[in-house]
């Protein structure tokens, strides 16, 4: 078998450590909160938008999901009253998500959760180390400040 290369091994650790932080993640706001780390991101992006409301296809956009992806993440927390649907009143074919007060209560406190296992998973690390690290992800997966 041959030897990977020094790219692929990077790509294959940042795999490893993805799988590893949404186990914490999962685990602790499945614990705490009743919630996935995936439901925890559609939460945060909505409780962020302006008037707490994104169109569907922006969200499916911004957590890198197809559009019956995004319908299928939102239908459960639909459900349990943290998200909406909202239609364009001008376009019906444009729908949007929007956070219930319950959905941006829990987006709050799941988020205390969320901030305590990224301090305790990047603790080793100097901050001039997160900042490049934090800018190279975020090329890799083509965000920049506006949409992440």
């Amino acid at each position: 078998m041959n030897e990977l290369n020094s790219h692929a091994e990077l790509c294959l650790r940042m795999a490893r450590a993805n799988a590893a932080l949404l186990r914490r993640f999962d685990n602790s706001l499945g614990g705490h909160h009743g919630i996935s780390f995936s439901d925890f991101q559609i939460l945060n992006h909505l409780s962020r938008a302006p008037g707490g409301r994104l169109r569907r296809v922006d969200l499916a956009e911004r957590l890198g999901l197809t559009a019956s992806g995004i319908t299928r993440s939102l239908l459960p927390l639909e459900k349990i009253g943290l998200v909406t649907r909202e239609a364009d009143p001008r376009d019906a074919r444009v729908g949007f998500a929007v956070i219930t007060p319950s959905g941006q209560e829990l987006a709050l406190n799941a988020s205390d959760v969320v901030d305590l296992i990224s301090r305790e998973a990047l603790r080793p690390f100097p901050p001039d180390q997160l900042e490049a690290m934090s800018a190279i992800l975020g090329q890799i997966a083509g965000i920049n400040l506006s949409n992440s």
